[in-house]
Protein backbone atom coordinates (compact mmCIF):
# COMPACT_ATOMS: atom_id res chain seq x y z
CA UNK A 1 0.00 0.00 0.00
CA UNK A 2 0.96 3.96 -0.79
CA UNK A 3 1.37 5.79 1.71
CA UNK A 4 -1.65 7.65 0.71
CA UNK A 5 -3.91 4.42 0.95
CA UNK A 6 -2.20 3.82 4.60
CA UNK A 7 -3.55 7.23 5.65
CA UNK A 8 -6.83 6.98 3.77
CA UNK A 9 -7.75 3.60 5.34
CA UNK A 10 -7.46 4.85 8.85
CA UNK A 11 -10.71 6.69 9.93
CA UNK A 12 -9.30 9.87 12.03
CA UNK A 13 -10.90 9.82 15.24
CA UNK A 14 -12.91 13.20 16.17
CA UNK A 15 -10.65 15.97 17.02
CA UNK A 16 -12.47 17.04 20.82
CA UNK A 17 -11.62 13.32 21.30
CA UNK A 18 -7.59 13.65 20.96
CA UNK A 19 -7.87 17.06 22.62
CA UNK A 20 -9.74 15.04 25.53
CA UNK A 21 -6.38 12.92 25.97
CA UNK A 22 -4.58 16.27 26.85
CA UNK A 23 -7.64 17.42 29.25
CA UNK A 24 -8.02 20.16 26.53
CA UNK A 25 -11.84 21.29 27.21
CA UNK A 26 -13.72 21.01 23.84
CA UNK A 27 -14.60 24.80 24.44
CA UNK A 28 -11.38 25.88 23.81
CA UNK A 29 -10.69 24.40 20.33
CA UNK A 30 -10.70 26.19 17.20
CA UNK A 31 -12.40 23.86 14.79
CA UNK A 32 -11.23 23.45 11.22
CA UNK A 33 -13.45 20.74 10.32
CA UNK A 34 -13.89 17.70 12.54
CA UNK A 35 -10.49 16.46 12.75
CA UNK A 36 -7.85 19.17 13.29
CA UNK A 37 -8.25 22.17 15.40
CA UNK A 38 -6.24 25.35 16.56
CA UNK A 39 -5.24 25.55 20.09
CA UNK A 40 -5.64 28.56 22.16
CA UNK A 41 -2.10 29.75 23.47
CA UNK A 42 -3.68 30.24 26.77
CA UNK A 43 -2.82 26.30 27.11
CA UNK A 44 1.01 27.25 27.22
CA UNK A 45 2.09 26.53 30.67
CA UNK A 46 5.71 27.95 31.76
CA UNK A 47 5.84 25.70 34.89
CA UNK A 48 5.36 21.93 32.69
CA UNK A 49 7.50 23.16 30.14
CA UNK A 50 10.71 23.17 32.50
CA UNK A 51 9.37 19.81 33.59
CA UNK A 52 9.15 18.36 30.22
CA UNK A 53 11.35 16.26 28.33
CA UNK A 54 11.76 17.46 24.76
CA UNK A 55 13.78 15.55 21.95
CA UNK A 56 15.29 16.57 18.88
CA UNK A 57 15.26 14.33 15.78
CA UNK A 58 18.20 15.14 13.07
CA UNK A 59 19.62 12.70 10.60
CA UNK A 60 23.28 12.09 8.48
CA UNK A 61 23.71 14.30 5.29
CA UNK A 62 20.28 13.13 3.07
CA UNK A 63 20.03 11.43 0.09
CA UNK A 64 17.85 13.45 -2.46
CA UNK A 65 14.61 11.75 -1.42
CA UNK A 66 15.32 12.58 2.44
CA UNK A 67 16.32 9.23 4.98
CA UNK A 68 12.41 8.78 6.62
CA UNK A 69 13.58 11.67 9.66
CA UNK A 70 9.93 12.29 9.79
CA UNK A 71 8.81 9.42 10.00
CA UNK A 72 10.66 8.61 12.34
CA UNK A 73 10.00 11.61 14.56
CA UNK A 74 5.91 9.98 14.49
CA UNK A 75 6.90 6.61 15.33
CA UNK A 76 9.23 7.72 18.16
CA UNK A 77 6.43 9.99 19.44
CA UNK A 78 3.95 6.56 18.92
CA UNK A 79 6.52 4.25 20.42
CA UNK A 80 6.95 6.66 23.58
CA UNK A 81 3.17 6.12 24.09
CA UNK A 82 3.77 2.39 23.50
CA UNK A 83 6.00 2.21 26.56
CA UNK A 84 3.71 4.08 28.81
CA UNK A 85 4.57 7.65 28.41
CA UNK A 86 2.36 10.45 27.85
CA UNK A 87 4.34 11.72 24.58
CA UNK A 88 3.35 13.61 21.53
CA UNK A 89 5.11 14.84 18.40
CA UNK A 90 5.21 18.46 17.39
CA UNK A 91 6.46 19.00 13.73
CA UNK A 92 6.60 21.48 11.00
CA UNK A 93 4.03 21.92 8.06
CA UNK A 94 4.73 20.84 5.23
CA UNK A 95 5.27 23.49 2.04
CA UNK A 96 3.75 22.84 -1.80
CA UNK A 97 6.97 23.31 -3.03
CA UNK A 98 8.06 19.98 -2.19
CA UNK A 99 5.02 18.25 -2.50
CA UNK A 100 4.63 19.65 -6.23
CA UNK A 101 8.26 19.20 -6.64
CA UNK A 102 10.88 16.54 -5.72
CA UNK A 103 9.73 15.10 -1.90
CA UNK A 104 5.40 14.62 -2.42
CA UNK A 105 3.58 15.07 1.07
CA UNK A 106 5.96 15.66 4.19
CA UNK A 107 4.01 14.17 6.99
CA UNK A 108 5.24 10.82 7.76
CA UNK A 109 5.14 7.64 5.82
CA UNK A 110 3.56 4.19 6.04
CA UNK A 111 2.26 3.49 9.75
CA UNK A 112 3.88 6.35 11.17
CA UNK A 113 2.17 9.23 9.86
CA UNK A 114 0.02 12.01 10.89
CA UNK A 115 -3.73 12.50 9.70
CA UNK A 116 -5.56 13.95 7.67
CA UNK A 117 -2.59 13.96 5.48
CA UNK A 118 -4.23 15.21 2.46
CA UNK A 119 -5.33 18.67 4.68
CA UNK A 120 -1.75 18.84 5.98
CA UNK A 121 0.10 19.11 2.63
CA UNK A 122 -2.50 21.00 1.45
CA UNK A 123 -3.74 24.19 2.44
CA UNK A 124 -3.98 22.97 5.96
CA UNK A 125 -5.34 25.54 8.00
CA UNK A 126 -4.29 28.30 5.82
CA UNK A 127 -0.95 29.17 7.96
CA UNK A 128 1.07 29.47 4.43
CA UNK A 129 -1.40 31.42 3.17
CA UNK A 130 -1.94 34.08 5.88
CA UNK A 131 2.13 34.54 5.94
CA UNK A 132 2.25 35.12 2.13
CA UNK A 133 -0.27 37.59 2.48
CA UNK A 134 1.26 39.58 5.47
CA UNK A 135 4.55 39.21 4.16
CA UNK A 136 3.53 40.77 0.39
CA UNK A 137 1.77 43.15 2.08
CA UNK A 138 4.56 44.72 3.71
CA UNK A 139 5.86 44.76 -0.22
CA UNK A 140 2.82 46.48 -1.83
CA UNK A 141 3.34 49.27 1.42
CA UNK A 142 6.83 49.84 0.13
CA UNK A 143 5.96 49.65 -3.67
CA UNK A 144 2.93 52.67 -2.57
CA UNK A 145 5.37 54.17 -0.12
CA UNK A 146 7.74 54.86 -3.41
CA UNK A 147 5.27 56.25 -5.35
CA UNK A 148 3.75 58.25 -3.05
CA UNK A 149 3.67 62.21 -3.11
CA UNK A 150 2.74 62.23 0.26
CA UNK A 151 4.49 60.58 3.22
CA UNK A 152 6.80 59.25 1.11
CA UNK A 153 10.04 57.88 3.37
CA UNK A 154 12.40 58.78 0.44
CA UNK A 155 13.31 54.93 0.15
CA UNK A 156 15.76 54.18 -2.44
CA UNK A 157 14.39 51.72 -4.72
CA UNK A 158 17.91 50.27 -5.65
CA UNK A 159 18.22 49.29 -1.80
CA UNK A 160 15.36 47.45 -1.05
CA UNK A 161 15.77 44.00 0.35
CA UNK A 162 11.93 42.61 0.42
CA UNK A 163 10.78 40.45 -1.84
CA UNK A 164 7.19 39.20 -1.80
CA UNK A 165 6.61 35.16 -1.97
CA UNK A 166 4.62 32.65 -2.82
CA UNK A 167 4.55 28.73 -1.43
CA UNK A 168 5.61 27.21 -4.70
CA UNK A 169 9.09 26.34 -6.47
CA UNK A 170 9.25 29.11 -9.18
CA UNK A 171 13.07 29.86 -10.70
CA UNK A 172 11.54 32.43 -12.79
CA UNK A 173 10.41 34.27 -10.30
CA UNK A 174 13.92 34.70 -8.45
CA UNK A 175 14.93 38.41 -9.85
CA UNK A 176 12.35 39.93 -11.71
CA UNK A 177 11.55 43.55 -12.80
CA UNK A 178 8.52 45.20 -10.95
CA UNK A 179 6.72 48.35 -11.68
CA UNK A 180 6.36 48.25 -14.95
CA UNK A 181 3.92 50.03 -17.01
CA UNK A 182 3.98 53.38 -16.71
CA UNK A 183 2.68 55.42 -13.70
CA UNK A 184 -0.30 53.76 -13.18
CA UNK A 185 1.84 50.66 -12.78
CA UNK A 186 4.26 52.20 -9.84
CA UNK A 187 8.20 52.76 -9.56
CA UNK A 188 10.25 50.28 -12.20
CA UNK A 189 12.49 48.37 -9.67
CA UNK A 190 14.65 45.26 -9.40
CA UNK A 191 12.68 42.46 -7.02
CA UNK A 192 12.04 39.36 -6.36
CA UNK A 193 10.17 36.00 -4.82
CA UNK A 194 11.61 33.78 -1.74
CA UNK A 195 9.36 30.70 -1.30
CA UNK A 196 6.99 30.98 1.59
CA UNK A 197 8.95 28.89 4.34
CA UNK A 198 12.06 30.76 3.35
CA UNK A 199 10.40 34.08 4.14
CA UNK A 200 11.15 36.24 7.02
CA UNK A 201 7.53 36.13 8.45
CA UNK A 202 7.49 32.49 8.50
CA UNK A 203 11.33 33.14 11.00
CA UNK A 204 9.10 35.48 12.69
CA UNK A 205 6.27 33.30 13.33
CA UNK A 206 8.09 30.55 14.39
CA UNK A 207 9.95 32.31 17.01
CA UNK A 208 7.67 34.90 18.31
CA UNK A 209 6.58 34.14 22.04
CA UNK A 210 2.91 35.65 21.55
CA UNK A 211 1.15 38.22 20.02
CA UNK A 212 2.72 41.16 20.83
CA UNK A 213 6.08 39.93 19.94
CA UNK A 214 5.21 38.71 16.79
CA UNK A 215 3.86 42.21 15.96
CA UNK A 216 6.93 44.06 17.41
CA UNK A 217 8.86 42.02 15.58
CA UNK A 218 7.08 42.55 12.31
CA UNK A 219 7.95 45.99 12.88
CA UNK A 220 11.53 45.81 13.59
CA UNK A 221 12.10 44.36 9.89
CA UNK A 222 14.76 46.02 7.64
CA UNK A 223 13.55 46.67 4.23
CA UNK A 224 16.10 49.04 2.57
CA UNK A 225 17.57 52.68 3.14
CA UNK A 226 16.59 56.44 2.12
CA UNK A 227 18.41 58.12 -0.45
CA UNK A 228 20.37 59.42 2.43
CA UNK A 229 21.26 56.34 3.52
CA UNK A 230 19.08 56.10 6.53
CA UNK A 231 17.70 52.86 7.30
CA UNK A 232 14.34 52.45 7.16
CA UNK A 233 12.03 49.63 8.95
CA UNK A 234 8.59 48.22 8.61
CA UNK A 235 7.39 50.09 11.39
CA UNK A 236 8.35 53.40 9.59
CA UNK A 237 5.41 52.25 7.20
CA UNK A 238 3.23 51.87 10.09
CA UNK A 239 2.67 48.36 8.93
CA UNK A 240 3.46 45.81 11.68
CA UNK A 241 -0.37 46.10 13.00
CA UNK A 242 -1.72 44.85 10.19
CA UNK A 243 0.53 42.72 9.54
CA UNK A 244 -0.13 40.85 12.77
CA UNK A 245 -3.80 40.82 12.05
CA UNK A 246 -3.67 38.29 9.34
CA UNK A 247 -1.55 36.38 11.38
CA UNK A 248 -3.79 36.58 14.46
CA UNK A 249 -5.15 32.67 13.63
CA UNK A 250 -1.69 31.30 12.25
CA UNK A 251 0.14 31.61 15.12
CA UNK A 252 -2.21 29.58 16.68
CA UNK A 253 -0.55 25.76 17.18
CA UNK A 254 -2.73 23.31 14.87
CA UNK A 255 -3.76 20.19 17.10
CA UNK A 256 -3.79 16.65 14.81
CA UNK A 257 -3.43 13.01 15.38
CA UNK A 258 -1.13 10.45 14.12
CA UNK A 259 -2.67 7.46 13.00
CA UNK A 260 -2.32 5.75 16.20
CA UNK A 261 -4.88 8.30 17.66
CA UNK A 262 -1.79 9.76 19.82
CA UNK A 263 -2.11 13.90 19.76
CA UNK A 264 0.26 15.53 17.39
CA UNK A 265 0.99 19.48 16.81
CA UNK A 266 2.02 20.66 13.37
CA UNK A 267 2.88 24.43 13.19
CA UNK A 268 5.47 26.28 11.56
CA UNK A 269 6.90 25.25 8.46
CA UNK A 270 10.78 27.30 7.44
CA UNK A 271 13.24 25.09 5.38
CA UNK A 272 16.59 24.37 6.80
CA UNK A 273 18.62 25.06 3.81
CA UNK A 274 17.68 28.58 3.71
CA UNK A 275 15.99 29.22 6.63
CA UNK A 276 15.74 27.88 10.51
CA UNK A 277 13.99 24.72 9.67
CA UNK A 278 12.01 23.91 12.63
CA UNK A 279 8.59 23.70 13.72
CA UNK A 280 7.56 27.15 16.05
CA UNK A 281 7.89 28.12 19.39
CA UNK A 282 5.17 28.35 20.60
CA UNK A 283 4.03 25.04 19.05
CA UNK A 284 7.12 23.62 20.97
CA UNK A 285 5.90 25.01 24.26
CA UNK A 286 2.34 23.78 23.84
CA UNK A 287 3.39 20.34 23.79
CA UNK A 288 5.96 20.24 27.03
CA UNK A 289 2.78 21.97 28.09
CA UNK A 290 0.11 19.19 27.41
CA UNK A 291 2.66 15.91 27.68
CA UNK A 292 5.43 15.24 29.29
CA UNK A 293 7.46 13.96 26.40
CA UNK A 294 7.81 16.33 22.87
CA UNK A 295 9.36 14.53 19.99
CA UNK A 296 10.33 17.29 17.63
CA UNK A 297 12.56 17.09 14.24
CA UNK A 298 15.08 20.18 12.85
CA UNK A 299 15.22 19.41 9.00
CA UNK A 300 18.20 18.00 6.10
CA UNK A 301 21.11 17.14 8.51
CA UNK A 302 22.17 17.73 11.93
CA UNK A 303 25.07 20.77 10.35
CA UNK A 304 21.86 22.22 9.28
CA UNK A 305 18.59 21.48 10.99
CA UNK A 306 19.96 20.43 14.17
CA UNK A 307 22.64 23.54 14.45
CA UNK A 308 19.52 26.00 14.03
CA UNK A 309 17.26 24.23 16.31
CA UNK A 310 19.87 24.80 19.28
CA UNK A 311 21.91 27.86 18.03
CA UNK A 312 18.85 29.82 16.92
CA UNK A 313 15.57 28.06 18.43
CA UNK A 314 16.66 27.15 21.50
CA UNK A 315 18.57 30.13 22.42
CA UNK A 316 15.89 32.76 21.72
CA UNK A 317 13.05 30.67 23.56
CA UNK A 318 15.17 28.89 26.40
CA UNK A 319 14.86 25.87 25.93
CA UNK A 320 17.19 22.47 25.62
CA UNK A 321 16.60 19.06 24.10
CA UNK A 322 17.23 16.12 27.38
CA UNK A 323 18.57 13.95 24.33
CA UNK A 324 18.99 13.98 20.45
CA UNK A 325 18.02 11.46 18.22
CA UNK A 326 20.22 11.00 14.80
CA UNK A 327 18.52 9.17 12.02
CA UNK A 328 20.80 6.93 9.55
CA UNK A 329 20.16 5.01 7.09
CA UNK A 330 22.21 2.33 5.27
CA UNK A 331 21.13 3.43 1.81
CA UNK A 332 22.41 6.82 2.71
CA UNK A 333 25.46 5.75 4.08
CA UNK A 334 26.25 3.74 0.69
CA UNK A 335 25.54 6.85 -0.96
CA UNK A 336 28.21 8.46 0.72
CA UNK A 337 30.15 5.38 0.20
CA UNK A 338 30.24 5.78 -3.00
CA UNK A 339 27.47 3.82 -4.22
CA UNK A 340 25.36 5.63 -7.01
CA UNK A 341 21.61 6.22 -6.52
CA UNK A 342 19.95 3.81 -8.72
CA UNK A 343 21.84 0.83 -6.97
CA UNK A 344 21.51 1.64 -3.11
CA UNK A 345 18.83 -0.93 -2.90
CA UNK A 346 22.01 -3.94 -3.62
CA UNK A 347 23.98 -5.29 -0.74
CA UNK A 348 27.32 -3.49 -0.34
CA UNK A 349 29.29 -3.49 3.32
CA UNK A 350 32.61 -2.00 1.36
CA UNK A 351 30.12 1.35 0.59
CA UNK A 352 28.51 0.92 4.08
CA UNK A 353 32.10 0.91 5.86
CA UNK A 354 33.50 3.92 2.97
CA UNK A 355 30.22 5.36 4.28
CA UNK A 356 30.42 5.53 7.75
CA UNK A 357 32.91 8.75 8.51
CA UNK A 358 29.73 10.81 7.60
CA UNK A 359 28.03 9.28 10.32
CA UNK A 360 30.78 10.14 12.71
CA UNK A 361 31.19 13.82 11.46
CA UNK A 362 27.27 14.06 12.64
CA UNK A 363 28.43 12.38 16.22
CA UNK A 364 30.80 14.42 16.53
CA UNK A 365 28.93 18.02 15.84
CA UNK A 366 26.41 17.11 18.21
CA UNK A 367 28.36 15.49 20.89
CA UNK A 368 29.82 19.27 20.69
CA UNK A 369 26.13 20.57 22.40
CA UNK A 370 26.49 18.14 25.03
CA UNK A 371 23.77 16.32 25.23
CA UNK A 372 23.01 12.43 24.98
CA UNK A 373 23.06 11.09 21.20
CA UNK A 374 20.96 7.60 20.04
CA UNK A 375 21.49 6.82 16.35
CA UNK A 376 17.92 5.54 15.06
CA UNK A 377 18.45 3.31 11.99
CA UNK A 378 15.23 4.05 9.73
CA UNK A 379 15.13 0.59 8.32
CA UNK A 380 14.03 -0.02 5.05
CA UNK A 381 12.85 -3.19 2.95
CA UNK A 382 15.78 -3.78 0.97
CA UNK A 383 18.29 -3.34 4.03
CA UNK A 384 20.19 -6.66 4.59
CA UNK A 385 21.27 -8.28 8.12
CA UNK A 386 24.80 -8.03 7.08
CA UNK A 387 24.39 -4.75 6.72
CA UNK A 388 22.60 -3.81 9.73
CA UNK A 389 24.49 -5.61 12.05
CA UNK A 390 27.51 -3.74 10.61
CA UNK A 391 26.02 -0.76 11.33
CA UNK A 392 25.20 -1.59 14.95
CA UNK A 393 28.45 -2.85 15.71
CA UNK A 394 30.25 0.33 14.51
CA UNK A 395 27.85 2.31 16.73
CA UNK A 396 28.11 0.16 19.88
CA UNK A 397 31.91 0.55 18.85
CA UNK A 398 31.94 4.57 19.12
CA UNK A 399 30.03 3.57 22.45
CA UNK A 400 26.58 5.45 21.16
CA UNK A 401 23.27 3.86 21.89
CA UNK A 402 21.26 2.39 18.51
CA UNK A 403 18.29 0.90 17.57
CA UNK A 404 16.02 0.08 14.46
CA UNK A 405 13.26 2.14 13.86
CA UNK A 406 10.62 0.39 11.88
CA UNK A 407 7.79 2.78 12.30
CA UNK A 408 7.33 2.96 8.16
CA UNK A 409 5.95 -1.11 8.83
CA UNK A 410 4.68 -1.23 12.17
CA UNK A 411 4.20 2.04 13.56
CA UNK A 412 4.81 2.77 17.42
CA UNK A 413 5.37 -1.09 18.04
CA UNK A 414 8.51 -0.74 15.44
CA UNK A 415 9.44 1.86 17.20
CA UNK A 416 9.81 0.81 21.17
CA UNK A 417 13.61 -0.34 21.39
CA UNK A 418 14.42 3.21 20.04
CA UNK A 419 11.87 4.66 22.66
CA UNK A 420 13.33 2.62 25.46
CA UNK A 421 16.99 3.78 24.47
CA UNK A 422 15.73 7.77 24.38
CA UNK A 423 13.85 7.88 27.28
CA UNK A 424 16.43 6.50 29.29
CA UNK A 425 18.85 9.20 27.14
CA UNK A 426 16.64 12.07 28.30
CA UNK A 427 16.05 10.89 31.71
CA UNK A 428 19.62 10.88 32.61
CA UNK A 429 20.49 14.11 31.15
CA UNK A 430 21.06 17.25 33.61
CA UNK A 431 22.41 19.41 31.41
CA UNK A 432 21.52 22.30 29.16
CA UNK A 433 23.15 22.12 25.51
CA UNK A 434 26.43 24.32 24.98
CA UNK A 435 26.12 26.98 22.48
CA UNK A 436 28.26 26.58 19.34
CA UNK A 437 29.38 30.43 19.68
CA UNK A 438 28.57 33.32 22.00
CA UNK A 439 26.23 35.81 21.14
CA UNK A 440 29.32 38.52 21.67
CA UNK A 441 31.40 37.27 19.19
CA UNK A 442 31.63 39.16 15.63
CA UNK A 443 29.28 37.63 13.19
CA UNK A 444 32.80 36.53 11.22
CA UNK A 445 33.80 34.93 14.56
CA UNK A 446 30.20 33.34 14.78
CA UNK A 447 30.39 31.95 11.11
CA UNK A 448 33.91 30.60 11.47
CA UNK A 449 32.86 28.48 14.76
CA UNK A 450 30.02 26.74 13.07
CA UNK A 451 31.99 26.04 10.09
CA UNK A 452 34.59 24.17 11.76
CA UNK A 453 32.71 22.65 14.72
CA UNK A 454 29.60 21.78 12.45
CA UNK A 455 30.57 21.17 9.21
CA UNK A 456 34.75 20.39 9.34
CA UNK A 457 35.60 23.12 7.47
CA UNK A 458 39.05 24.91 7.53
CA UNK A 459 38.39 28.55 6.29
CA UNK A 460 35.35 30.70 6.17
CA UNK A 461 35.97 32.82 2.61
CA UNK A 462 33.37 35.76 2.21
CA UNK A 463 32.75 37.75 -1.49
CA UNK A 464 33.50 41.04 -1.45
CA UNK A 465 30.03 41.77 -1.47
CA UNK A 466 29.10 39.60 1.48
CA UNK A 467 31.71 41.50 2.91
CA UNK A 468 30.87 44.81 2.19
CA UNK A 469 27.01 43.95 3.35
CA UNK A 470 28.01 42.52 7.09
CA UNK A 471 29.77 45.79 7.06
CA UNK A 472 26.83 47.55 7.16
CA UNK A 473 24.91 45.22 9.08
CA UNK A 474 27.21 45.53 12.07
CA UNK A 475 27.15 49.42 11.00
CA UNK A 476 23.69 49.46 11.94
CA UNK A 477 24.07 47.68 15.41
CA UNK A 478 23.40 43.90 14.37
CA UNK A 479 26.73 42.19 15.04
CA UNK A 480 25.40 40.14 18.04
CA UNK A 481 22.33 38.42 16.24
CA UNK A 482 22.70 34.63 15.27
CA UNK A 483 23.91 33.73 12.18
CA UNK A 484 21.52 31.77 10.07
CA UNK A 485 23.28 29.60 7.32
CA UNK A 486 21.98 29.17 4.27
CA UNK A 487 24.03 26.17 2.70
CA UNK A 488 23.46 23.35 0.49
CA UNK A 489 22.20 19.83 2.38
CA UNK A 490 23.58 17.56 0.28
CA UNK A 491 27.02 18.09 1.74
CA UNK A 492 28.56 19.08 4.68
CA UNK A 493 30.61 21.42 2.41
CA UNK A 494 29.24 24.47 0.30
CA UNK A 495 29.15 21.79 -2.66
CA UNK A 496 26.74 19.09 -3.21
CA UNK A 497 29.26 16.96 -4.73
CA UNK A 498 31.35 16.32 -1.84
CA UNK A 499 29.52 13.33 -0.20
CA UNK A 500 30.90 11.95 2.88
CA UNK A 501 33.42 13.51 5.05
CA UNK A 502 34.91 16.22 3.20
CA UNK A 503 38.11 17.14 4.91
CA UNK A 504 40.10 20.32 3.51
CA UNK A 505 37.68 22.26 2.21
CA UNK A 506 36.35 26.13 2.74
CA UNK A 507 33.16 27.57 2.96
CA UNK A 508 32.39 30.69 0.47
CA UNK A 509 29.95 33.20 1.55
CA UNK A 510 28.45 34.35 -1.55
CA UNK A 511 26.21 37.17 -0.04
CA UNK A 512 24.58 38.16 2.84
CA UNK A 513 21.27 38.79 4.11
CA UNK A 514 19.44 39.84 7.41
CA UNK A 515 16.52 38.90 9.40
CA UNK A 516 15.77 42.01 11.77
CA UNK A 517 12.51 40.81 12.93
CA UNK A 518 13.36 37.42 13.44
CA UNK A 519 16.68 38.09 14.16
CA UNK A 520 19.67 36.77 12.66
CA UNK A 521 21.77 37.98 10.06
CA UNK A 522 21.81 34.72 6.82
CA UNK A 523 25.21 33.90 5.49
CA UNK A 524 24.55 32.64 1.85
CA UNK A 525 26.84 29.40 0.61
CA UNK A 526 27.78 28.51 -2.88
CA UNK A 527 24.58 28.41 -4.86
CA UNK A 528 22.54 28.09 -2.66
CA UNK A 529 18.89 29.91 -3.08
CA UNK A 530 15.67 31.16 -1.37
CA UNK A 531 13.65 30.22 -4.30
CA UNK A 532 13.71 26.72 -5.44
CA UNK A 533 13.17 25.33 -8.87
CA UNK A 534 10.94 22.39 -9.47
CA UNK A 535 13.00 19.58 -10.95
CA UNK A 536 12.87 17.95 -14.79
CA UNK A 537 10.23 15.60 -13.51
CA UNK A 538 8.04 17.25 -10.90
CA UNK A 539 5.86 14.89 -8.39
CA UNK A 540 2.43 17.31 -9.61
CA UNK A 541 2.79 15.08 -12.75
CA UNK A 542 1.46 12.35 -10.98
CA UNK A 543 -1.26 13.81 -9.06
CA UNK A 544 -4.70 13.48 -10.18
CA UNK A 545 -8.26 13.65 -8.75
CA UNK A 546 -11.51 11.71 -9.74
CA UNK A 547 -14.98 12.50 -10.26
CA UNK A 548 -15.36 10.96 -6.26
CA UNK A 549 -12.70 13.16 -4.98
CA UNK A 550 -10.35 10.32 -4.50
CA UNK A 551 -6.73 12.18 -4.93
CA UNK A 552 -3.74 10.04 -6.66
CA UNK A 553 -0.31 10.52 -6.83
CA UNK A 554 0.11 12.61 -3.94
CA UNK A 555 2.36 10.39 -1.49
Amino acid sequence: MTDLEISLSVPPKPIRDIAAKLNIPEDLLEYYGTNKAKLPLSLIDPKKISQGKLVLVTAITPTPAGEGKTTVSIGLGDGLNHIGKKAMTVIREPSLGPVFGIKGGAAGGGRSQVIPMVDINLHFTGDFSAVEKANNLLAALIDNNIQAKQGNLGIDPRTVLWKRCMDMNDRALRNIISGLGGKAGGVPREAGFNITAASEIMAILCLSQDIEDLQQRCGQIYIGDTFEGKPVYARDLKAEGAMAVLLKDAIKPNLVQTLEGNPAIIHGGPFANIAQGTNTVLGTKMGLSLADYVVTEAGFGADLGAEKFLNIKCRAAGLSPSAIVLVATIRALKYHGGKPLNELTLEDTAALKAGLPNLERHLSSLKSFGLPVVVAINNFDRDTEAEKRLLIEHCEALGVPVAISNGWAEGGKGCEALARKVAEAAEGCTATFTPTYALEDSPRQKMEKICRTIYGAENVILSNVASRQLRRFEDLGYGNLPVCMAKTQKSLSDDEKKLGRPENFDIHIRELEIATGAGFIIPIAGNILRMPGLPSSPASERISIDREGTISGLF
